[in-house]
C-alpha cells in the first residue's frame, strides 16, 4: 500500500527549494516539512536533498521521485477539478417519474429545458399515476401531488396546487349559480375517480357526496364537458386555470374551497443526493415557485409517503 505521508512536503520543498518557503506555502510549521521529509528519506532508504545553511537542492534520485510524484499530484489535482465541474455541470442519468398530466403539462416541459442547459444528461422518465416503489425501480425522485402518506422518503415541496369548483356561463344562466354546498345536490356534478368533492368549512376539511351524468378517469375529458355546459366540475388549476383567466369557465363556492395541496419531490431517505439531482430539484422549484402561493422554505424534510 502507498503511503501519503511526506510527499506533498517533499514536492512542496523541492519546488521551493527552501523548507520554510515550503512550509509557508502548506500552512504547516517548519519542524513538522523537515520531520516529513526526513521520514520520507528513512522510508525509501534514499537522500531526496542536499541541505546546507543557506541552499537546499535535489538529489538525483530526489529529481527522478519527484518526476513521478508531480505527476501523480497533478493527475488528483485534475481529478478534483473533474469532481467540482461534475457538481457544477451535471451529466449522466437521471431517472424520474411524474403524474400523467402534470407530468405532461409542467414537469416534463420543464425536465427538457434543463436537459437544454445540461445536454450531458439521460433522461428517463416515467409519467404514470401509480405510486411506484422509488428504490425497486432505481428512481431518483418522484414528483408526487397532495397529502403525502407515511414513508421513509425524504420530500422538498416545489410548489402548489389549487382545487377549483366551475363552471361555465351557458350551464350557470340555464342552471342558476349554487351559493352553498348543500345546493351542488340540485345540479349535475361532473364525476372523476372519486363521488365526492373537496371542500373547507369553518376551517376544516369536508367531503360533499356528488353526482352527476358523467364520470370519467380523465381530467381532459371533465373539462371538456364543463366547457361544452354539461355541468360543473371541479379540477386543479393546471386543467382550468387557462379557462377561468378568459372567462370560459366561473368559480364557484370559492368561499369553501379546499385550502391548497403541496407539490412535492420525493427521493429515498439513505441515497445520496447527487448534484444533477439536487439541480434539477432547484430547477423544478425555481421554475414552479412564481405560481405557488404556498411555497414552503425549506429545502428538504422526511415526509409521510412513498
Amino acid at each position: 500500500m502507498f503511503i501519503w505521508e511526506g510527499v506533498s512536503e517533499f514536492v512542496a520543498v523541492a519546488e521551493a527549494e527552501s523548507f520554510t518557503a515550503a512550509a509557508k506555502k502548506l500552512g504547516i510549521s517548519t519542524a513538522q516539512v523537515s520531520r516529513q521529509v526526513s521520514a520520507l528519506e528513512a522510508r525509501l532508504s534514499t537522500k531526496l536533498f542536499y541541505r546546507t545553511t543557506r541552499k537546499v537542492s535535489v538529489t538525483e534520485a530526489g529529481q527522478i521521485y519527484y518526476q513521478h510524484c508531480r505527476q501523480v499530484l497533478d493527475e488528483l489535482e485534475e481529478a478534483e477539478r473533474s469532481m467540482t465541474n461534475l457538481q457544477l455541470v451535471p451529466k449522466g442519468r437521471l431517472r424520474l417519474t411524474a403524474p400523467v398530466t402534470f407530468g405532461e403539462k409542467v414537469i416534463a416541459p420543464l425536465v427538457n429545458d434543463f436537459v437544454l442547459r445540461y445536454p450531458g444528461l439521460e433522461v428517463q422518465m416515467n409519467l404514470t399515476n401509480q405510486q411506484l416503489d422509488l428504490v425497486a425501480g432505481g428512481y431518483d425522485l418522484a414528483v408526487r401531488m397532495g397529502k403525502l402518506e407515511d414513508s421513509s422518503m425524504m420530500a422538498k415541496r416545489l410548489s402548489s396546487r389549487t382545487l377549483y369548483v366551475c363552471a361555465s356561463p351557458d350551464y350557470l344562466s340555464t342552471y342558476g349559480v349554487p351559493h352553498s354546498l348543500s345546493e351542488l345536490e340540485q345540479h349535475n356534478c361532473l364525476q372523476g375517480n372519486l363521488d365526492y368533492w373537496r371542500f373547507q368549512e369553518l376551517g376544516k376539511p369536508r367531503n360533499i357526496r356528488i353526482t352527476g351524468n358523467i364520470r370519467c378517469n380523465s381530467g381532459w375529458s371533465l373539462l371538456d364537458a364543463a366547457l361544452k355546459g354539461i355541468g360543473i366540475v371541479q379540477l386543479p388549476d393546471y386543467y382550468v386555470q387557462s379557462s377561468l383567466d378568459s372567462g370560459q369557465l366561473i368559480p364557484l363556492l370559492t368561499y369553501c374551497q379546499e385550502a391548497d395541496d403541496g407539490i412535492w419531490a420525493i427521493y429515498p431517505h439513505n441515497r445520496h443526493l447527487s448534484p444533477k439531482v439536487r439541480m434539477l430539484l432547484d430547477y423544478l422549484r425555481e421554475s414552479l415557485q412564481p405560481n405557488s402561493k404556498h411555497l414552503a422554505k425549506e429545502t428538504g424534510t422526511q415526509f409521510n409517503g412513498s
